[in-house]
Parts: structure tokens; C-alpha cells; sequence
């Protein structure tokens, strides 16, 4: 065949090849540069010569005929039970095995399997059957991925002795104390992301690599930091210990003192009544929610001048418990977080720079002129779902925020919209209040807001002043759902695009109900009191940009005209 094929290259026109033109064209034909490509095993595939990928072919058998040259080896989302010493020794090169979700046991992994693979760097065992962990692993290991197994044992040699190590995985395994060595990690100085995780460990292991910057601890019954078992860790800038058993007997004032560096420090989820002594002044966020902590101590955060987040959600802080002056410390705190605490008021003098407080589901009753006074750069307020009265608002309570860019009174029970909103919003949130009417003047100067939630309140047409929408020229989301109005509100702002109506006495929809609001893209008319003939065949003229209607639940299927020149058609009625 090859040569008929040469004989009828000579026979074409034009001119003969020239001299080893042949074996350009048919380097089979000649002596060739290039070594035979490696066979591939059955099924799998190999996109270079160095990487063979097995992945989710359900084989049980470990593949025979995996070149030698092979560096890189993925065996994941197999059914395999077992690792045949023979076929895994003669890999001398591998750099990286991935063995991610098969059925391999400790009892299918001999002690040897690893010894002759010396070049490896990257090892990934998990979510498999192992009960314990390899007894030796190659000196030459970077990464090792062992999580979601059922180890309860590791070796002193399993990652110790690993000089260039630098991330281990044993999350969501059943690791108690007494199945770490103190001597797990002697020799491997390098390690910096360790993740311990969902085990049952009773107390912070001892001996950690002084090398860490990541330690991940969460999801297991530790109570106790033992004294100085943080002391060589000075490295570490994340440290996770949350859902836990810590109590403040756990920790003490030493605990976290010497981590020079740590940002990131998780202690929610646990037991504890007051702020941990010590924190560094490099801690950027500190998260305690779901604690029991009763009252915050000035000299506790004092330390931690740098803090920039501080989540204190879900505790028991009552009416004392942010006394006066209580973070003054935190000069560059950005976010404060206090939900779902049994706080009385906006706590008094909060840190001037503060951009956000989130205070929903409290106990506050009341806003005064000057409680917010010292927030001039808040951007985000939330106390939404507390005990608010219009009666106890102050006209001037929100003037101060000129920064302010979202306010949330959702779940409150107002009555009237607040006095003295600030220009710079652009979201106001009062769904679930009690309000009864809407007075242009206080939505005066809003020339900037883009979204205004005013759902599940007792609004009719007729509580709505004239005049009422022509300040807010910016608004594109407006939600009017849940209340009692008749008949679309007239006038609405230009820029509107998307529309809630759902839920309120609508029988009707005219001609003229949109022709305000030109940039329409959304419009929900669903559970009102409309009929077949309800909504007028002009009402959709001009929305060009309409692209759902909602009108289902109403007594009446309603079918919705919109002009042929629409991008898209809407969705018009619905399940």
C-alpha cells in the first residue's frame, strides 16, 4: 500500500520531489525523529504522552498497559477496591495520582504501594473506604487530598518527614485525638493549609506545623485549647473553629496572642459568653455568631484595632449589652453585625468609619435625632423586623447618613414613611409595616433610588398623593404587591422596569395604566380580580421592552395583546 501510494505521487504532474521530500510526506517511510506514540489503555484517554485520564469509566480493575513515561494518572469516579502493588511500582515517573471517589480500602492499599514512587507530588485519595491512613508516603509530596474516608489513624510517616508538603486534606474522616502522633508533621516545615474539619477531635492538636497559614478545625467537639498549642504557629492567617464545644474556660487570655499575622479567626457555633481575651492586632474579621455572649468588653477588642468585620448575630446581647464606647477601640470597623440579638436601640457611639450595621430582629423601639448621628459613611443600614413606630421615629433621625445607599424598615410597624431621607439612597425596603399613605414630601429629594419595596402594607389609590412618584425619576424597581389597590397607581416614574402588583383588588386595567412607564420589562399582575376583559387592548401599547406578564391566579384566565413589534413574548398567564 505504501508503495502504490509513492508510485502514484511520482505519477502526478508537476515536478518530482525533491530529495527526502518522501519522508516529509510519509515519515513512516523513513528514518523517523520521533519515538512511537505510547499505547493508551482500553477505553481511556491520553492527550499527551505524559497523561493518561481513566475518569468515570466504572472500571474495578486497576488498567494494565499505563506507559511507564506516564506523569500524571486520573483513575477518579471509578468503582476500584484496590491498588495492585506490580502495576502502581513500575510508574516510576508519576507526579500526580488521582484516586478521587472509588471504593479503595486501607486493606486494598498495601504498606509498599507508594515506595517506588518517588516523584510523586500530588496524591488524591478522596472520598473512598480507607479506615486508615498510608503508612508511608513519598518524600517528594506537595499536595495529599485523604477527606471523606473513615480514617482514624495516621502514621508518623504518612506526612511527616515532607519537606516541600504544602497542603494536607483530612476533612469529614473520624480522627480522634488519640489518632494523631505529636510527631505527625516532624519534618515537613513547609505545610500551610491543613484541614482537620469534621473529625472528632476533643482539644486543638499539639505539634502543628509551625509553617501554617491556613488551619481548618470546624465541625468537631473541641473544648479546649490547650495552653501555648498556638504559641509556634505565628505564621497563621485563618484559623476556623467554628461549631465547636468552646466555652471561655476553653481559651484564655494567651490563646491567640502570639499569632502576629492571623486575619480570619471563626469562633461561632460555640459556648461562649464574652469576647476571647488577646485577639491580635492584625485580626481583620472576626466572626462569634451563635454564641452566648451577654455583653461586649471594651478591653477585650482592644487589642484588635484592626478589625474591619465583626459578627456578633444570634448571641444574647440585651439592652446593656453594647455599652457606650464598647467598640471605640475599632476605629477601621467597616461591618457590624448584630442580628438577632435583644438589643433596645442603636448601640451609642459606634465607630465613626463604619459603612455597614445590620440589626434586624431586635427589640429597638426607637430611633432619636442624634442616634445616628456619628454614622456620616454608613452606606447600609438594616433594622429590619424590630418594634419601629412612626411616633417614635425622629423627623431627623436619618438626615445625618448622606452616604446612605440601602435602608431596610422591613417588618417593623410604621405607619407613615420616615422624614429626612437621605438623597444618596438607592434602595429603600418597607415591606410588612403598616402603612397607610404615601406623602410626596417625604419622598422628596430620592432622585437616586432605584428600588422601593413597599409590599404587604394596607395602601389604597386613594392613599397615594398626587405627585407622589415625580421625585423619583431613577427608580426602576418598584414592588406594590400585598396591599389594597384598586386600579394601577397613574403617573408612575419613566425609568420603571420592573413592577409588582400581585396580590391587591385589581379589576381592572385601562388604556392609558403604562403609558408613563415606557422602559416596562416585568410586570406582575398575578391573585388580583381580573376577568377576560379586564386589562384594555391599547394597555400594552409602546412597551416595547415587555418581556413577562403575570397573571395568573386571578378568577379569569387573562390572555395579554402585547404589539407584534415586542423583542420577545412575554410569559402571560401561568401555572
Amino acid at each position: 500500500m505504501r508503495l502504490s501510494l509513492l508510485l502514484l505521487l511520482l505519477l502526478l504532474p508537476g515536478p518530482p520531489p525533491t530529495p527526502g521530500m518522501e519522508d516529509a510526506a510519509f515519515p513512516h517511510l523513513g528514518e523517523s525523529s520521533q519515538p512511537p506514540p505510547p499505547a493508551c489503555p482500553l477505553r481511556c484517554s491520553c492527550p499527551r504522552a505524559d497523561t493518561v485520564d481513566c475518569n468515570g469509566l466504572d472500571l474495578q480493575v486497576f488498567p494494565d498497559n499505563i506507559t511507564r513515561a506516564a506523569q500524571h494518572l486520573s483513575l477518579q469516579n471509578n468503582q476500584l477496591q484496590e491498588l495492585p502493588y506490580n502495576e502502581l511500582s513500575r510508574l516510576r515517573s508519576l507526579r500526580t495520582l488521582n484516586l478521587h471517589n472509588n471504593l479503595i480500602s486501607s486493606e486494598g492499599l498495601p504498606d509498599e504501594a507508594f515506595e517506588s514512587l518517588t516523584q510523586l507530588q500530588h496524591i488524591y485519595v478522596a472520598h473512598n473506604k480507607l479506615s486508615v491512613a498510608p503508612q508511608f508516603l513519598p518524600r517528594s509530596l506537595r499536595v495529599a487530598d485523604l477527606a471523606a474516608n473513615q480514617v482514624t489513624e495516621i502514621f508518623p510517616l504518612t506526612f511527616g518527614e515532607k519537606p516541600a508538603l504544602r497542603s494536607v486534606y483530612l476533612h469529614n474522616n473520624q480522627l480522634s485525638n488519640a489518632g494523631l502522633p505529636p510527631d505527625a508533621f516532624h519534618g515537613s516545615e513547609a505545610v500551610a493549609t491543613l484541614s482537620l474539619s469534621s473529625n472528632r477531635l476533643s482539644y486543638l492538636p499539639p505539634s502543628l506545623p509551625p509553617s501554617l497559614e491556613r488551619l481548618h478545625l470546624q465541625d468537631n467537639l473541641i473544648s479546649k485549647v490547650p495552653r501555648g498549642a498556638l504559641s509556634r504557629q505565628t505564621h497563621l492567617r485563618e484559623l476556623y473553629l467554628q461549631h465547636n464545644q468552646l466555652t471561655d474556660s476553653g481559651l484564655d487570655a494567651t490563646t491567640f496572642s502570639k499569632l502576629h499575622h492571623l486575619e480570619y479567626l471563626d469562633l461561632s457555633h460555640n459556648q461562649l459568653a464574652s469576647v476571647p481575651a488577646g485577639l491580635p492586632r492584625t485580626l481583620a474579621v472576626l466572626h462569634l455568631g451563635r454564641n452566648r455572649i451577654r455583653w461586649v468588653e471594651a478591653a477585650r477588642l482592644r487589642g484588635a484595632r484592626g478589625l474591619r468585620y465583626l459578627l456578633l448575630q444570634h448571641n444574647q446581647l440585651g439592652a446593656e449589652g453594647l455599652p457606650a464606647g464598647a467598640l471605640r477601640p475599632l476605629r477601621g470597623l467597616h461591618t457590624l453585625h448584630l442580628y438577632g440579638n435583644g438589643l433596645h436601640r442603636v448601640p451609642p457611639a459606634l465607630p465613626r468609619r463604619l459603612r455597614a450595621l445590620v440589626l434586624p430582629h431586635n427589640h429597638v423601639t426607637t430611633l432619636g435625632a442624634r442616634d445616628l448621628a456619628g454614622l456620616r459613611g454608613l452606606a447600609e443600614l438594616n433594622l429590619a423586623y424590630n418594634r419601629l413606630v412612626s411616633a417614635r421615629v425622629h423627623r431627623r433621625a436619618f438626615r445625618p447618613l448622606r452616604a446612605l445607599r440601602s435602608l431596610d424598615l422591613a417588618g417593623n410597624q410604621l405607619t407613615r414613611l420616615p422624614g429626612g431621607l437621605p438623597g444618596s439612597l438607592r434602595t429603600l425596603r418597607l415591606q410588612r409595616n403598616q402603612l397607610r399613605a404615601l406623602e410626596p414630601e417625604l419622598l422628596a429629594g430620592l432622585d437616586q433610588l432605584r428600588e422601593l419595596s413597599l409590599a404587604h402594607n394596607r395602601l389604597r389609590i386613594g392613599d397615594i398623593g398626587p405627585g407622589t412618584w415625580h421625585e423619583l425619576q431613577a427608580l426602576q424597581v418598584l414592588d406594590l404587591s400585598h396591599n389594597e389597590l384598586s386600579f394601577v397607581p397613574p403617573d408612575l416614574p419613566e425609568a420603571l422596569e420592573e413592577l409588582h402588583l400581585q396580590g391587591n383588588r385589581i379589576g381592572h386595567v385601562g388604556s392609558e395604566a403604562f403609558l408613563s412607564t415606557p422602559r416596562l420589562r416585568a410586570l406582575f399582575l398575578r391573585a388580583n380580580r381580573l376577568h377576560m376583559t379586564s386589562i384594555a387592548p391599547e394597555a400594552f401599547l409602546g412597551l416595547l421592552h415587555l418581556r413577562v406578564v403575570d397573571t395568573a391566579g386571578n378568577p379569569e384566565q387573562v390572555l395579554v395583546r402585547l404589539p407584534p413589534t415586542t423583542p420577545r413574548r412575554p410569559r402571560a398567564g401561568g401555572p
